[in-house]
């Protein structure tokens, strides 16, 4: 009668993704995903699962306020933000951390 040995168990594969303004690298359930879709503009993707080109912040206000002020954010949909897009986007911003 053979004996069965115990396998170690296998560690699940977690996506990684980088927030477009500091390049911080964390898992990709961590960071709020932007996705640029052609009918609605830059919509705040909460699954993850939208189809469309996306981009990811982390979870720092200043990282939001510079893709709102800059072109990081634009470069990385390819795409131009409107005042709207701005909004939604400034609207979805994480509170200050103290």
């Amino acid at each position: 009668m053979a004996r069965q040995v115990a396998q170690p168990q296998r560690r699940r594969h977690v996506p990684q993704r980088s927030c477009v303004v500091c390049r911080t690298t964390a898992d990709k359930r961590s960071l709020t995903r932007l996705v640029r879709t052609p009918d609605e503009g830059v919509q705040i993707d909460l699954t993850g699962k939208r189809s469309g080109r996306g981009a990811y912040l982390c979870d720092q206000a200043t990282c939001w306020d510079r893709a709102l002020a800059g072109e990081a954010l634009a470069q990385a949909l390819r795409t131009t933000l409107t005042d709207a897009d701005r909004e939604r986007i400034r609207a979805a911003r994480p509170p200050e951390q103290s």
